[in-house]
């Protein structure tokens, strides 16, 4: 629709809204000889008077009649359309979110996320499912609106902002037979092993540092969950290697050894993830905004040159570096 047709548009709602070239005139901001022209130029385009005269007002024609609610619905939409957005106010915010996140974040960032949500924002509903290989593909079509994880290769266009840190440790049971003072690395790779696989993947950061010292480990048992991993490492001679905010969490009610990792690893750095579609959106930069300030509250140590991608090659270790856009 061409500028012209919508400022006739505009002309003759307030024509069929006000009957007469006057009124129409002022609801406008013309003159009326100016709104005079612009009803001439109307019945040309239509082919139809649209206002007859009758004695001293104007009627409406059959054809006026039948356009009157349709054009006036266009020109309501049309200026709604152009308004200024209405200030964002979370606490009416009625919106469903949909986050990628493994359980080590409910656990560790859970509890601060749901307070500030309570105190800020009641009626929003967060529904958390699990990490997929497919998470930035998720997040382009419409599927979720934000990942919290570390990752591999995603699309150049994703936003990102770091998150948390934390760093590996080994857990083993109190009272382990064969894990007594320090833990070496010959123990390490004879102990059969839980790995944590959020999103079903064998291998891990892990298995690349042994391998890079022609070592290998066993791994007994591979499951999605830490904390299902913590538990069958509470209950068995199994080790695991896992994040120590999470071991931290649990040592003393699971009963759990926390143990130095007896090989250098890494820490690393969970980041958000979302696309650029909801960049600017009130709602969602609340959303992103909530887990950044739980994660301050909650973790707020950060620990010195993590991991920031799952590659073994990581970008900040200086062998491979790709730049991404990052926003607020």
């Amino acid at each position: 629709m061409e500028s012209t047709d919508f400022a006739l548009l505009l002309s003759l709602d307030a024509l069929l809204q006000e009957g007469s070239v006057s009124g129409a005139a002022r609801r406008v901001g013309l003159s009326t000889p100016a709104m005079s022209h612009t009803l001439a130029r109307i019945r040309e385009r239509f082919g139809d008077p649209i206002l007859v005269r009758a004695g001293r007002g104007m009627l409406p024609t059959p054809r006026a009649l039948a356009l009157k609610p349709r054009v006036h619905q266009v020109v309501e939409d049309a200026r709604r359309a152009l308004e200024a957005e209405r200030p964002f106010v979370p606490a009416e915010l009625t919106q469903t979110f949909v986050v990628h996140a493994t359980d080590y974040v409910l656990t560790v960032l859970g509890g601060a996320v749901d307070r500030i949500l309570r105190a800020e924002a009641p009626r929003a509903c967060v529904r958390f499912v699990p990490n997929t290989p497919d998470d930035a593909a998720q997040l382009r079509d419409h599927g979720s609106d934000l990942a919290v994880g570390i990752w591999g290769d995603t699309p150049s266009e994703m936003r990102s902002r770091r998150l948390l840190t934390d760093r590996f440790v080994c857990v083993v049971r109190r009272g382990h037979p064969v894990v007594a003072g320090r833990f070496t690395l010959d123990q390490l790779v004879a102990l059969p092993h839980v790995q944590i696989a959020p999103r079903g993947k064998a291998g891990g950061y892990l298995d690349d540092v042994l391998a890079e010292r022609g070592l290998a480990r066993t791994v007994a048992r591979a499951v999605p969950y830490f904390l299902t991993a913590l538990q069958l490492v509470a209950e068995t001679d199994y080790v695991l290697c896992v994040s120590e905010r999470i071991a931290r969490r649990y040592e003393a009610s699971l009963g759990l050894q926390v143990l130095e990792a007896p090989l250098k690893l890494r820490p690393y750095a969970l980041s958000l993830l979302w696309h650029p579609r909801v960049d600017a959106d009130p709602a969602q930069r609340f959303l992103r905004d909530v887990f950044v300030r739980a994660s301050k509250e909650r973790a707020a140590e950060h620990h010195a040159s993590p991991r920031t991608r799952l590659d073994p090659t990581d970008p900040t270790s200086g062998q491979r570096r790709r730049r991404r856009r990052r926003a607020g």
